[in-house]
């Protein structure tokens, strides 16, 4: 039986907070966690998988532990990503009580530094940061980190692999008598080496129950494809689900912008983030594809972090991920909050042997999905053509006088007819295959 969060030790203030956000009952890593924090002194890491709940997690108890009476820095909290560390730092602030006094400050690359340096000069109790931006505030002496007591590294394993640095950097800056909360969905060589240089010897490790939370409503299926065709199978699967709202990752910038063209061209209701794009074009996307103004968004690993959205149908793997903590992350997108969710690989022949080593590496059995046969791809075509003329915005520098003899060679035709032989020419142009049918015999008259 699930615990309330006032068993757990969450104080009345923050408790309101939670039932103003309809949050009631705690998911299995907050159970864990909480506690620990709350009444023990230990280092911690924490195994979650992706949308187990583990900024509350931590978030909570934190909040509950800041000594508002003091004016300093007490807590730095790392995520790998602008888009994470801005998910964070939102959600810390609609847990956070008029009663607690708690100041939250968000420190994020991608934006001007200068008003950051001015918000670190008032008091200041959490900083939720990512590490590139951190270590250059710190270089700057803009921010003091010395005198912190809770340093929190989430999606440590993203971290490691994309910010090493960057995180060895600020720790050397840390005082020795902190306490690390690491948090991670995997335990790869270089996270258990970070917590061997920089945790305590009694660290208490908990691990979130990954059979009930990891996977849980996620269907896995792959489509096996020709290079050639890969772009249309897509394009059929996302117009079978046309209205619902999905991810497509992809490994590469470069293969997201190219894809992310593609999809406009075809008029479908998409946008693209990576980590070369300005944060005030991410925020600009992220905002479109939260609000739901966009249905698609197309995406690097790394981007999506931090990526928390409601109601996501489908999420494709457009390339199939190199690790398995990758794959977690990416299918993690969909089927949050007790839904259910689809997680498509779109793969080559090639990766066909990747499958079982997925499955039984994850604990998750992936089905095949019907790829759509070549007349219903050439019908997609088709209407996704047809589309792109509905779509068309009409163009008003073209001469009066040459409209009206176009006008004039169609007057005649009805809008069936005109349909009819427009449709004629894109099946001739693109040679099209149209089964045809049987013409309709006329019953004899008695």
């Amino acid at each position: 039986m699930s615990q309330s969060f006032s068993s757990l030790g969450i104080n009345a203030a923050l408790q309101n907070s939670l039932s103003a956000l309809n949050i009631t009952e705690p998911t299995d890593i907050q159970e864990k966690v909480i506690p620990l924090i709350l009444s023990k002194k230990d280092d911690v890491v924490a195994i979650a998988k992706t949308g187990t709940g583990k900024t509350a997690a931590f978030g909570l108890p934190l909040l509950q532990l800041i000594d508002s009476g003091k004016s300093h820095i007490q807590t730095v909290i790392l995520a790998p990503t602008r888009e994470l560390g801005q998910q964070i730092y939102k959600n810390l602030e609609a847990f956070n009580s008029e009663d607690l006094q708690v100041s939250i400050l968000g420190i994020f690359g991608g934006i001007p530094i200068k008003p950051q340096i001015e918000a670190l000069k008032a008091n200041t109790h959490i900083v939720v940061a990512t590490p590139g931006r951190l270590a250059d505030l710190i270089d700057r002496n803009a921010i003091d980190v010395k005198s912190i007591t809770y340093f929190v590294l989430d999606e440590a394993d993203e971290m490691i692999s994309a910010h090493k640095e960057g995180v060895d950097a600020i720790i050397k800056n840390l005082p020795k008598t902190r306490r690390t909360l690491l948090f991670t969905a995997t335990m790869p060589g270089t996270v258990k080496q970070l917590v061997q240089n920089n945790l305590s010897k009694n660290v208490l490790t908990i691990e979130a129950n990954m059979e009930t939370v990891g996977h849980q409503g996620i269907n896995h299926q792959y489509v096996v494809v020709e290079p050639i065709e890969k772009l249309n199978v897509l394009m059929h699967f996302l117009n079978s689900n046309d209205g619902q709202r999905g991810i497509i990752f992809c490994k590469t910038k470069a293969a997201v912008n190219k894809l992310a063209k593609n999809l406009a061209i075809n008029k479908f209701s998409s946008g693209a983030i990576h980590g070369s794009l300005s944060q005030g074009i991410r925020d600009r996307i992220m905002g479109q594809f939260r609000e739901g103004h966009i249905n698609i968004l197309v995406a690097t690993d790394l981007a999506a972090r931090g990526i928390d959205v409601k109601d996501l149908a489908f999420v494709v793997n457009y390339h199939l991920p190199d690790t398995y903590d990758a794959y977690v992350h990416r299918s993690g997108r969909t089927a949050r909050a007790g839904a259910t969710g689809l997680a498509l690989s779109v793969i080559q022949e090639d990766e066909v042997q990747d499958i079982p080593e997925f499955e039984q590496e994850l604990g998750i059995t992936f089905k095949a999905y019907q790829k759509a046969d070549a007349k219903s791809i050439e019908e997609n075509n088709g209407l996704l053509w047809a589309r792109k003329i509905f779509k068309t915005k009409p163009n008003r520098d073209i001469p009066e006088d040459f409209k009206a003899k176009v006008k004039t060679i169609f007057h005649h035709l009805t809008k069936e007819e005109l349909v009819d032989k427009i449709l004629s020419n894109y099946i001739a142009e693109n040679n099209t295959i149209v089964e045809k049918q049987e013409p309709v015999k006329k019953k004899k008259k008695k």
